[in-house]
Formats: C-alpha cells, structure tokens, sequence
C-alpha cells in the first residue's frame, strides 16, 4: 500500500525508525551464555539492573511484527533472537541513563507526540482522551500506555547516539578516500572456473574407485533403514462426500451479514508529486511540475503511462493503480476528490501533506451488502472444510480408542474397519523425507520409535490422519563397495574436481603472465573468458563476487594478471583491462553527498562501539546476565 494512503504510515515510520536501528544493530549480538541469573525463572533469558528479559516479552513483540506480515515464519528464530539482543538493549540504555542522569522529559515526549500524531490537537487546545486513543490506535496499532512508552525509549536513544555522534566529523583526507573508493574504477577480463563444472571432465578408474573405497571405508556406513506400512484417513476423500444444503448456507449467511457488508469505496489511480521537506520556492517548482502533467492528463494522454514516468509514489510501477479505496481510510483531502469524482473523471491537482495528487477514478461502488447468491460457494468452502475435518477427527479419535486398548492390532484389521487407505514406504534413513505421507517429521520420528508390528497413534499430516506400522528394519551396517560405488564415485569426482580447478587456474595465470593472450589462453584451456562492466571499489563482479576480493587489482597496471583467487569453492584468474583513476573535477560535485555518507558511517560505527563497550562494562560489573538454559532453547521460538 502506497505510503501516503495510510496516514498512518508515516508516523510509525518515524515512532519505530530508532527502534528498527537497534534491531538492526541487535544482529550483531551473539547468545554466548554469560553467567546464570542466580534465583532467575526458567522463562528468563536475561536479567538488565534486576529487571527480566523473559520468553514471554520475546514471544509478545513476535506476534506484533508478525501481526503485520513482516517476515517468513521460518526466520523467526533469527527475529527472535533480534529482538532479545533490543530488548536487552533497551534496558541497558535505561541502566546507563540513570547513571548519567539522562532522562526525557514530559514536555520532550508531548512535542515528539504532537509530531507523530498532530490530529491529537485542534490548534493548541488537546482532543480528548477518547479521539486520542482512536488515533494512535488507527496509526499506530496500539493503546496510548504502549505509545508512549515507545516514544519514551526513542526519545531517549535519540539523546544517546547524540551524545556519542554529535562529536563526530569528518576530514578532507577521509572525504577523497571515499571519493577515491567510489570513483576509481578498473574493468577486467576473467575466468571464473567452478570445480563442479570440472568435474566433467575428470576420469575415473575401477581400480582408483576401489583403492579410495578401501582408504575410506569409514566414510561409507550403511545407516539403518526402515520400511513402514501406513492406514491413511484421507481428507480430501472425506470433503468429497460432505454435503452442505442450501438452508445451511443461508443460516450461515444471515448469521454473519455484516461480513458481507460492502463500504461506499471508489477504484482509484493518481500520480503523486512529494513536497515533504521541500522548501517553499522548490514546493513552487513541484507545483509547475505537477500542472503539467495534469495538462496532459486532461488532454488525453494515458493515465498509467503518466504516472509510471512522474509519480513518486511506490504506485507508480501499477500505472499509479491503488486499488479500492473505502471511506476513511486516506487524508482527508484525498478522500473529498476521489469520492466526488464521477467514473472516468481526473481531479485538479490535490494537495496534501505528502504533496500534490492528480486523481483518477475508474470506479465507483456504494454501500452495499452482497446478495446470497453472489457469496454461496465463498460461504461453502470453509462450511465443507470445517465439516470434514470434524468428521476425520471423530474417526480419528475412535481409531485412538481401538489402537488405545491394543498397539498390537494387525494394520489391515484397522483398515478395514475404518474404510482407510493403505501403503508402504521405500526403505528409509532417519533423515529421508517421508515424502508418500508429505513429509512430516512426527511421522518420521514415530517410524523410528515404533517397533516391528506395533501401530502408532493417529498422526495428523496433509493427506490426513495416518496409523503407522514397522513391517521391516535393516540394521546399519559397514558399506561394502557395491553398495555405496555412487558415494564413494561421487567424492572421487569433487576431489578431483577440486585438484583441476586450482590446477588450471594456475596453468591459465601462468600462460597470461607470461605474455600469451588472456582470452587465447583460456580458449586453449577449454574455459570461458568474460570481460566485466568497470566497477568501483565499492562495486562488484556479477555472479563473481564483491570488489574487495579483487582489491588487489586495483594496485596493477593495465595488462597485468593477477594471482589466482580463491573465491569460496571457486578460482578466479583475472587480467586488468582497464584502469580509470577518479576525475579530481568530479570532487567538488560529490563533496557534500561524500561528506555525509563518511559521517554517517562514521557515526554507526561510533554508536555501535558505544553499544558494545556499554554491554561489556555491564557485563563485568555483573548487571547484565544471561540464562544459559532459557537461551539453550532459544531456537525453538520458531517452532
């Protein structure tokens, strides 16, 4: 959704901005266990001055982040363990304000709100308790005690990374060190030779394959595998035979009408020109700007082709499209254009707090509640889901009762009495993917537990409910040649993959430095020569990597080859093409841009070392501790 739609957007951009910097930062923190917080509660990961860091607080600021879709389910952990390291931090700032006698004050934190939420105010004279709490719930998702109490803490780190920045500045030598490193630039031809693509060309005796075998058997055991026999309670089978009449449909319906209630909303696109932080005359200029596009709208010319060229907005790439839009849910001034639009029309241009707007609306849909036959099979899908997996867990819970009274029924008799579908896994490791029953670790796990003939509880899984029996269990055992040629052919081959790699990596920097043609050479050695864009010292290589691990060709002259390089599991063979010096007439332009990213930079690390060394003196003074047996568990969260 674009920025300036939800007004409230912004202020949470700039409530959480610090906050997110902490986070950031927090990455940084490795959970090494540092002393047990004596007499501390299980759930306590660590303890700041006496004040907890629990699972709980961890947990609780997960479902915020994840209440707004801002991350995968599977880097939890990792946020997880980004969020202690600021939460810890956060006490930490607190510990040390006190010691300094740093504090925000009431008067700094109802400025910094007023800021964030200037509908709290009309002129000087305050809202109203009951307005207010609305409109910090609308931004900012939250009741007021949390909101403040944020602002607090950010205020307060605000007051911090001042104090340890504010200091800071910058030299005319650092300043043509970074001008240097964005602007001198090098181009080059290369090879880049990956050992798996060298494989193909290595050969492999009998004899070698049997000598490596005999070197390594211990490489080569034969792990333990089973074979399963599993009854399947199919869902799916289950839906199939589910039926929903038409008065349930209509009960469910009338019951839950206002789900089906549609708002006054208008289908909207509009281009939008920012003014925020602009200046009045360079406001003027945006102006100028903005009636010239709004001419060309109205003479004609293609909207989304408009927008994708001159607005500003993260619209812009949907030919400024936003969709549906429903009464309250832009600015104000936003809103009286487009709901007073006919479909089809173009506004004037609108100005808001983010800037100017040229309106479109493609639609228009009043109030209205969806007719029945509009939403029946909408109303049926889930009414059947819900359906058939009540009925799977009745059954499920009377195949529990059977099982519960003899682990030791045939498989088959289940089967049969419950109308259940059979199978039999392939031969299986402990950590093969059960894929037949869609690879579900409780059924792994249960395969490897159960013994010969037993029968597992029911399983939930993605087919359905599944009872699991062990029919068969091969012992693991040393591997003999014939069982594990592929393996051990298969390590042969990386090996010497490896070996030729590095070998024609040198045999290819040899030919170079010794005058032959660089793509000749690599010709003759059956690689691929490339040539690279120029790039900087802060550039990279596509597909090769950064700049920094080629720096050293930064320091050749052109037409000289490097060293080979060792590039993770790659060679890299490269020779200077190209070496632009950075222009010294180019300085005076990139002075003030390079000015502020060396201070910025400069400023992150100096905070960061406060970070680190105000978490190291706590530490030793005994008023940081961790839980060395909360944190064991740590990577759980996700789970």
């Amino acid at each position: 959704m674009a920025g300036w739609l939800q007004s409230r957007n912004t202020g949470v951009r700039i409530l959480l901005g610090v906050i997110l910097g902490i986070i950031a930062l927090s990455m940084l923190l490795y959970l090494v266990p540092q002393g047990n917080p004596s007499g501390s509660a299980p759930d306590t990961l660590a303890e700041v001055g006496g004040q907890a860091v629990t699972v709980l607080d961890v947990r609780r600021e997960l479902q915020k982040i994840e209440s707004r879709g801002r991350f995968p389910k599977t880097l939890e952990p990792l946020y997880a363990q980004q969020i202690l390291g600021q939460l810890i931090f956060q006490h930490e700032l607190e510990l040390e304000g006190k010691r300094l006698g740093i504090r925000v004050t009431d008067e700094e934190r109802a400025e910094r709100i007023r800021q964030l939420v200037p509908t709290a105010y009309n002129g000087d004279t305050f809202v109203g308790v009951e307005r207010y709490s609305a409109e910090v719930q609308f931004r900012f998702q939250m009741g007021i005690a949390e909101f403040e109490e944020l602002v607090r803490q950010g205020l307060l780190e605000e007051k911090f990374r001042r104090l340890v920045t504010d200091g800071i500045s910058v030299t005319p030598e650092e300043v043509q060190q970074e001008f240097k490193r964005r602007n001198e630039k090098i181009k080059l031809d290369y090879v880049l030779i990956k050992p798996e693509e060298m494989e193909s060309k290595v050969t492999i005796s009998d004899a070698e394959t049997a000598a490596s075998f005999e070197k390594n058997k211990a490489r080569y055991p034969i792990p333990e595998r089973r074979i399963a026999r599993y009854a399947v309670l199919d869902i799916n089978q289950l839906r199939q035979h589910v039926q929903i009449s038409d008065d349930e449909l209509r009960a469910q319906y009338t019951s839950h009408l206002d789900q089906y209630q549609v708002p006054n909303r208008v289908h909207a696109e509009h281009i939008l020109f920012k003014t925020v932080g602009k200046t009045d005359a360079e406001v003027e200029e945006i102006r100028k700007k903005a009636e010239d596009v709004l001419k060309k709208a109205k003479k004609g010319a293609k909207f989304e082709d408009l927008a994708k060229q001159y607005s500003e907005d993260t619209s812009k790439d949907k030919g400024g499209d936003l969709g549906w839009i429903v009464q309250g849910q832009t600015v104000p001034e936003f809103e009286k254009a487009a709901f007073s639009l006919p479909k089809g029309g173009i506004s004037d241009l609108v100005r808001t707090q983010y800037g100017f707007h040229i309106i479109k609306v493609l639609d228009h849909e009043n109030a209205h509640t969806k007719p029945f036959e509009e939403v029946r099979e909408s109303i049926r899908a889930p009414l059947l889901l819900g359906r058939a997996d009540q009925k799977a867990e009745d059954v499920a819970n009377q195949i529990f009762s059977v099982i519960r009274r003899s682990n030791r029924t045939p498989l088959d008799d289940v089967a049969k009495q419950f109308s259940l579908t059979t199978g039999e896994t392939r031969p299986l490791t402990v950590n093969d993917p059960v894929l037949e029953l869609g690879n579900s670790k409780e059924v792994r796990d249960s395969i490897f537990s159960l013994r010969v003939g037993e029968l597992s509880q029911p399983i939930r899984t993605d087919r359905g409910y599944v009872v699991l029996s062990v029919r068969d269990i091969q012992p693991s055992h040393p591997g003999t040649l014939a069982e594990v040629r592929d393996r051990v052919l298969a390590d042969l081959r990386r090996e010497k993959g490896i070996e030729l790699a590095k070998k024609e990596a040198g045999e290819l920097a040899k030919r170079s430095q010794g005058g032959e043609n660089f793509q000749a050479a690599a010709k003759a050695l059956g690689l691929e020569a490339k040539t690279s864009d120029a790039f900087p010292r802060i550039g990279s290589i596509p597909n090769v990597g950064s700049a920094k691990q080629v720096s050293d060709a930064f320091r050749l002259p052109t037409g000289q080859t490097g060293a080979p390089l060792h590039l993770g599991a790659n060679w890299l063979v490269y020779r200077v093409v190209e070496h632009d010096e950075a222009k010294q007439e180019d300085f005076e332009k990139q002075r003030r841009d390079l000015e502020e990213q060396v201070l910025q930079s400069k400023q992150g690390l100096a905070y960061e070392a406060f970070r680190q060394a105000l978490e190291d003196r706590l530490m030793k003074e005994g008023k940081v501790k961790r839980n060395p047996a909360a944190m064991k568990a740590f990577g759980t969260f996700g789970g």
